[in-house]
């Protein structure tokens, strides 16, 4: 496996978190437009409180990597896990200041974020 590029990211795994109730198919919260940080970006369709559940990244298991692949990191200095982003979660671009972070595949609003703002989260760059 190689990690290239913007193709892969440093996730912290927990569990999930006993609230989450979004489903597939169900994320109204979000939508995809045109980016300032990076061709098509993903946008909050409305307000978002933080802590509240954005979205789940959805995507079959990989091990080659591509432009929307998300690594997992499985354990601390252990191996990782591709997962390839078929749904809108995958046009989350890397901001060093994001207003979002990844728990496993779920993703959550770190503040409060208001409609129409570009949801970002740190791909990690510096950890590795």
């Amino acid at each position: 496996m190689t990690r290239t590029g913007a193709a892969w990211f440093r996730i912290r795994t927990s569990p999930c978190r006993p609230t989450d109730t979004l489903t597939e198919d169900s994320n109204d919260q979000v939508y995809v437009a045109p980016s300032s940080v990076h061709g098509q970006g993903l946008f909050a369709a409305k307000r978002l409180l933080g802590g509240q559940l954005i979205g789940i990244y959805e995507g079959p298991q990989v091990e080659d990597d591509g432009p929307h692949v998300l690594w997992i990191e499985d354990d601390p200095g252990g191996g990782w896990t591709g997962y390839d982003g078929v749904n809108e979660m995958r046009f989350m671009n890397h901001s060093g200041k994001p207003n979002a972070e990844m728990d496993g595949l779920y993703c959550y609003a770190l503040h409060d974020i208001p409609a129409d703002t570009e949801i970002t989260i740190d791909y990690g760059w510096a950890d590795s």
